[in-house]
């Protein structure tokens, strides 16, 4: 009986440490996602200014 107790115990606290290294990797890949999509915004942003920028000079080009 002792033995199974051990073994459980043991396995439990396992678990709890996978638990807790799953816990803070999602913790980090969160963090990962949120630092992503504000670089995707950013960039969405700067690629709006570009092609703005660029309807502006073909605008200006004479047609022959």
């Amino acid at each position: 009986m002792d033995a199974e107790l051990a073994s459980l115990e043991q396995k439990l606290e396992q678990l709890i440490s996978h638990c807790t290294a799953a816990r803070t990797e999602n913790q980090r890949l969160r963090e990962r996602v949120a630092s992503l999509e504000n670089t995707n915004q950013e960039l969405n942003a700067k690629l709006g200014q570009v092609g703005r920028r660029l309807e502006d000079l073909l605008a200006r080009i004479p047609e022959a």
